[in-house]
């Protein structure tokens, strides 16, 4: 459930909120949510106290269909009014059936992802809106599920790749980019609020502006292309830290790399010298077989060129393991690639045969207990990997944002660590004064597989 605090007006329509899923997903719930607000709708932090509860759902890999199926199931039994929203919304099951509905038919309401319209009309009808809503009462940039201090910022929507392991674009559609003046008012906004950290979001990044043919907005009045590289020198203009997330390794990133290398000096108010890209193989014939754009030759040259230009860039990323028809070979390539690339910041999954993937019909599929021992292969090698390249920055001074606080230090971020999926800077205890949101800098004595521990600069 949400954790936001609710004000105590007992005749106020009280709305529940279960958000799963990406930070996609999020940004939704978060549209969600401010529209309620909006509208005058109090949001419960529990069942009890909730009148009616929207479950956000994932409906992606095995694992996060069965989350969301138990988290509709729990808002069933704990308060009996839900409305279904999210990606698992929009799958059917093996008879063709909607498969929230198949398996827990007392739902008030089922839709698909992005539909904000849609759920608020489920909402309408099940528990009608005050009739005096307090347009003051929600902020100018809306209700936010994350920290005061960082938000995501989703830039488009959809997808135009046909990756055969991925069922997205049947559930999102095909990519619609937002306005570039509708993207850079709500980071301003963000930012005006005490965001310090925007995190840029879609499903793919680089691709933003391809569906309108980079056609020319407006920004504050200015003329300024509908395009990935002049989108990211608006935000980087705002003072925050702007961190890009699927971002897939297409020609005009290059260009982006320049701005980065300057953030890698001035430590603040850049775009980070950060890439999440989800390469997700390197052998040729299995990349063929996903219906990637990209092999691994390419890839190890695109990776040599961005850190001869920004040598303090972090690159993160995703693969599978144990795709249909992947020999020991295919699989040893990818991890002779992860020795060439030395990534530093990288996650596995076994592959998952989701329902109306292409990928399912794919002769050669390996048993559960292959998978995971490639799974679990690929990590101890990439676990030495980051072991190593975490070791070189003991002794070096780290400009790190602050997540929390306690009695103990504090816990905070670099520019190398992404919330929630990356690593941490531990700060030694301190008689200093720290606060959540604060940029310091913090001198590194000791790191381990993931994270690392520091001493703040004064104290160091």
């Amino acid at each position: 459930m949400t954790d936001i605090i609710t004000l105590n007006s007992p005749n106020t329509p009280k709305v529940g909120f279960v958000s799963l899923g990406c930070p996609k997903a999020l940004v939704d719930s978060e549209d969600i949510l401010t529209k309620l607000r909006t509208e005058g709708y109090e949001i419960s932090p529990s069942y009890e106290d909730a009148d009616l509860v929207v479950v956000n759902t994932c409906g992606f890999i095995d694992s996060a269909v069965q989350e969301s199926l138990d988290a509709i199931g729990e808002a069933l039994h704990e308060n009996g009014k839900v409305v279904v929203t999210g990606c698992l919304g929009a799958r059917t099951d093996s008879n063709g059936d909607n498969m929230v509905r198949a398996m827990h038919p007392k739902v008030l309401a089922v839709t698909g992802p992005h539909a904000t319209n849609e759920v608020l009309d489920a909402v309408h009808i099940h528990l009608p809106k005050p009739h005096d809503p307090f347009i003051d009462l929600v902020p100018p940039q809306g209700i936010k599920l994350t920290p005061k201090h960082y938000a995501y910022l989703k830039i488009s929507e959809g997808c135009n790749h046909r990756c055969t392991f991925c069922i997205i674009p049947s559930l999102r559609g095909d990519l619609v980019s937002r306005p570039i003046g509708d993207v850079v008012r709500e980071a301003e906004k963000l930012v005006q609020s005490g965001v310090k950290e925007l995190l840029v979001v879609s499903q793919d990044t680089s691709a933003y502006g391809v569906d309108v043919k980079f056609r020319t907005g407006f920004v504050n009045g200015r003329p300024v292309k509908t395009h990935m590289q002049e989108l990211v020198q608006e935000l980087a203009q705002l003072g925050a830290w702007v961190r890009l997330h699927y971002v897939y390794p297409y020609p005009h990133v290059d260009d982006v790399i320049e701005l980065m290398a300057q953030a890698a000096v001035n430590g603040q108010g850049r775009v980070l010298p950060y890439l999440d890209v989800p390469f997700q193989h390197a052998h040729p014939r299995v990349l063929k077989a996903m219906k990637r754009p990209a092999n691994g030759e390419k890839t190890l040259e695109r990776i040599q060129a961005w850190r001869a230009a920004c040598p303090d860039l972090t690159i993160r990323s995703t693969f599978i393991a144990g795709f249909p028809s992947e020999t020991e070979e295919e699989f040893e390539y990818l991890l002779d690639f992860l020795d060439e690339a030395q990534l530093d910041r990288v996650g596995c999954f076994a592959y998952s045969p989701v329902d109306g993937a292409v990928a399912n019909r794919i002769e050669g599929a390996l048993p559960d207990e292959v998978r995971e021992e490639r799974t679990a292969r690929f990590m101890e090698k990439q676990q030495a990997i980051s072991t190593a390249r975490l070791a070189k920055k003991v002794g070096s001074v780290k400009t790190v944002l602050i997540d929390e606080v306690d009695e103990d230090g504090a816990i905070a971020r670099s520019m190398a660590d992404a919330p929630e999926i990356d690593g941490a800077v531990y700060i030694d205890y301190t008689e200093t004064p720290l606060e959540v949101g604060q940029f310091v800098d913090v001198k590194i004595h000791a790191s381990d597989e993931y994270d690392l521990w520091g001493t703040l600069v004064d104290e160091a």
